[in-house]
C-alpha cells in the first residue's frame, strides 16, 4: 500500500462555505483511499487571519515522515517558499493548485508563488488552462505539471420548462464570481417572465452582497433575484432541477465545476469567456457548443445572450440537444483520482 500525506485548508467539510476546491480535494482524498492508498490528513489553520500563515504550514509539515509523498493545496502552501524548499529536500512534495496566487497578483506575489512551485517535485492543476498559465507564467519543467480536470457525479436529465426562464448561477457572492454584473445585465433584459436563483455563501465578503442586493433594488429586479445563501447535497440537486440554464459571469475561473454539474443534468450554460470556463463548458458532437460564451464585465454582451435564450425557442432547443450530448462525454472523479495518483506516484520515484 502505498502513503500518501494530505494537507489541507481548514474547513475543507463545513458545508456553510461550500467550495469547488473543497469538493475536490475532498473527492481526491476519498478516491485514492478507495484506490488502496494509505491517506493521512492534515488541515492547516488560517485562526482568524485572511491568509493561512507560514507558521501554520510549518508546523503542519513537520509532523510529517521523512521521505513521504505529500499533496498540499495550493491555497495554503503556494505562498510560502521559505517553508517549501526546505521541505523539498526531507519530504516528496506535490502542490495542488486550484488557483494561482499570482493571477491578478502582484509582482512579489507571483514571484514567491514562482519560487515555490519550482522547488517542489510535482504540480498538480485542476484544468489545462491553468497547467498551460503556470508553465508559461513560471517557466515550470512541463513534465512535472500535471493537469486533472475535476470530475462530475452522474445526475438525472433536467427536462427544463417550455419558456426556459428559471436561471441559476451558483457560486460564493464575491467580486471574482460576477454577480453583480450578472444582476445589471439581467436588468436590460426587456421582456420574459424570468426569475434567477443566486446560490452561493454570501459570509465571505458582506459588502459585495449588499452592493448586490442594492443593484437588484435600484435597477427594479430585486423580486426576481433571490439570494439562497449555500446550497449543498439535495438542496443543491433541487435548485438544478428547478433550472432551465444556468449562468456564471465570473471574472475568472481555472475551471468551473459548476459548468460541468449543470451539463451532467443536461442543462445549458451561458458562462464569461474567461480561465478555464470554456474548457469546462467544452464542445457536443461536431464541435458544437452547449451554451454560449460572452466577454468578461460585458453587460450588454451577457444580456443579449439571456435575450437569445428566452427569446426564442429555436436556440433553446438547440443547446438542450447539445448539452445533451456533452452529457455524454463528462468524467467521472475516478479519472481525476487516477491523474492525481498517477502525478503522486511520479514524484515518489523521482
Amino acid at each position: 500500500m502505498t502513503a500518501v500525506h494530505v494537507v489541507v485548508p481548514d474547513g475543507v467539510d463545513d458545508p456553510a462555505a461550500p467550495s469547488g476546491g473543497n469538493l475536490y480535494d475532498r473527492r481526491v482524498c476519498q478516491g485514492l483511499a478507495r484506490a488502496g492508498w494509505d491517506v493521512h490528513e492534515d488541515a492547516v489553520s488560517r485562526v482568524g487571519r485572511p491568509a493561512f500563515p507560514a507558521s501554520a504550514l510549518a508546523e503542519v509539515l513537520a509532523r510529517v515522515r521523512g521521505g513521504r509523498v505529500t499533496l498540499v493545496d495550493g491555497l495554503v502552501a503556494s505562498g510560502h517558499p521559505e517553508v517549501l524548499r526546505p521541505e523539498s529536500a526531507r519530504l516528496r512534495l506535490v502542490v495542488l493548485v486550484h488557483l494561482p496566487l499570482g493571477l491578478g497578483g502582484s509582482a512579489e506575489v507571483r514571484q514567491r508563488e514562482a519560487t515555490a512551485l519550482r522547488g517542489v517535485a510535482a504540480v498538480v492543476t485542476t484544468s489545462r488552462w491553468s497547467r498551460r498559465w503556470l508553465v508559461d507564467t513560471y517557466a515550470l519543467d512541463p513534465a512535472r505539471v500535471v493537469a486533472a480536470t475535476p470530475g462530475v457525479d452522474p445526475a438525472g436529465v433536467v427536462c427544463g420548462s417550455p419558456a426556459g426562464n428559471r436561471l441559476l448561477c451558483v457560486g460564493a457572492l464575491v467580486p471574482e464570481k460576477g454577480q453583480d454584473a450578472l444582476v445589471e445585465a439581467l436588468a436590460i433584459l426587456t421582456g420574459g417572465d424570468w426569475c434567477c436563483e443566486l446560490v452561493g455563501s454570501v459570509r465571505r465578503d458582506p459588502g459585495f452582497v449588499a452592493l448586490v442586493r442594492r443593484r437588484a433594488a435600484e435597477l427594479g429586479v430585486a423580486r426576481r433575484v433571490h439570494l439562497t445563501g449555500p446550497l449543498t447535497g439535495p438542496a443543491l440537486d433541487d435548485a438544478y432541477a428547478r433550472a432551465d440554464l444556468l449562468v456564471t459571469a465570473s471574472r475568472l475561473e481555472t475551471y468551473g465545476m459548476v459548468v460541468t454539474e449543470a451539463l451532467a443534468r443536461g442543462i445549458p450554460v451561458v458562462a464569461t469567456r474567461t480561465g478555464g470556463l470554456p474548457e469546462a463548458l467544452g464542445r457536443a458532437t461536431g464541435g458544437r457548443r452547449p451554451g454560449i460564451l460572452v466577454p468578461v464585465d460585458d453587460r450588454g454582451a451577457l444580456a443579449g445572450a439571456l435575450g437569445r435564450w428566452l427569446d426564442d425557442a429555436d436556440v433553446r432547443r438547440r443547446l438542450r440537444r447539445a448539452a445533451l450530448d456533452r452529457r455524454g462525454t463528462l468524467a467521472g472523479w475516478s479519472q481525476t483520482t487516477a491523474e492525481v495518483a498517477q502525478a503522486l506516484t511520479a514524484a515518489a520515484s523521482a
